[in-house]
């Protein structure tokens, strides 16, 4: 089990400017536009060719086939915007906030602008329980210290006492979640330009709709859409979920430096190439945290650098088998679970 706070142990050695300084005379931080337009391409070609199927095929149960598809293509649409939004793609403004608009808002109903604060500040701060918010806006707990905070109900409740199960359960909810997010933002005034935003999500979502409702009857219609969106969430958690859950966790009286923040906190999935295009290159998840502006097709480049590197300052690097990370994840949730339920579990309101 990885450490967590109480047992962080940090090198005295090794620096993040010298490692990026050995990745930047590789040439690995170099924009990849060829392989970036091909995954555009080829994107938008396997969204299209899931509305097509829908019409194709009418008003049938099969159409079921074509919910999970959709739901898949859902996420890989999100890969794209993921990476415009860390300039991956084009190091300009404009054309980054064009594409994440496009991919996100219009083709996923996701605000762009949401997510973009969102994930920066996951960045900056990973797995730091006092701003991260990838840790604060989940339902379980990642240290007892959070049960008075968010066991505020009997669900709740109920939540952690099983969270090493009901994390996953959980994912399901992740698209609807997400859909809702932009509203939220733009009623605490955190979108820059809200009606622009909700504005594309509401021609996404009506598209949709109707596409569905025009193809399929109301009973199937509605079966697609909760299939779809079920896909859609838990496959987009299965890719997130196993990049820190189960790492170290800190407050933010304890001073990490970039290098150990993002080594430490992270976990990679051992690569291959179905890997790679499964999880949109987020597998080499310390090395994407480490270099989050490196197109994610050099990701597989700069792993081994880091590994040296890492190896030679003796900082703890971690790499499992995509299985092995998600029984990790229930296992250090189950862990906390029990921790909070045999010390820390309040009583009910």
């Amino acid at each position: 089990m990885p450490a967590r706070q109480d047992s962080l142990t940090i090198s005295p050695t090794g620096s993040f400017e010298e490692l990026s300084e050995l990745v930047k005379q590789a040439g690995l931080m170099d924009p990849r536009k060829d392989y970036f337009t091909f995954k555009i391409i080829s994107n938008l070609v396997l969204f299209g060719a899931c509305w097509a199927a829908l019409f194709w095929f009418g008003d049938t149960w099969w159409q079921l086939v074509t919910a999970v598809a959709l739901g898949l293509a859902f996420v890989q649409t999100g890969f794209i915007a993921h990476d415009t939004g860390h300039k991956q793609i084009s190091k300009a403004k404009v054309p980054s906030e064009v594409l994440g608009a496009i991919h996100m808002n219009l083709l996923m109903g996701t605000a762009y602008g949401w997510w973009i604060n969102h994930h920066n500040r996951h960045h900056s701060n990973p797995n730091n329980l006092d701003r991260d918010p990838d840790t604060m806006r989940r339902q379980v707990i990642f240290d007892v210290d959070e049960m008075p905070a968010k066991a505020t109900s009997g669900f709740r409740r109920f939540v952690i006492r099983f969270q090493s199960v009901m994390f996953f359960v959980l994912l399901g909810q992740e698209a609807w979640r997400l859909h809702a997010s932009g509203f939220k933002a733009a009623r605490a005034g955190g979108l820059r330009r809200p009606v622009l935003e909700l504005g594309l999500i509401g021609v996404h979502a009506v598209v949709c709709l109707a596409a569905v409702f025009t193809v399929l009857s109301p009973l199937t219609g509605v079966v697609f859409v909760l299939v779809n969106q079920a896909v859609f969430g838990l496959y987009l958690g299965a890719v997130f979920a196993p990049n820190h859950k189960g790492m170290v966790v800190y407050r933010s009286d304890v001073q990490l430096d970039w290098l150990h923040r993002q080594v430490l906190t992270s976990r990679n999935i051992r690569s291959s190439r179905l890997t790679d295009f499964l999880y949109g290159g987020l597998n080499y998840q310390i090395e994407h945290h480490l270099f989050p502006a490196m197109p994610r097709v050099n990701l597989r480049y700069v792993r081994p650098m880091v590994i040296d590197y890492c190896a030679e300052h003796a900082i703890p690097y971690l790499e499992v088998s995509a299985w092995a990370s998600y029984r990790e994840v229930a296992r250090f949730l189950g862990k906390v679970s029990d921790e909070a339920r045999n010390g820390a579990e309040p009583q009910a309101a």
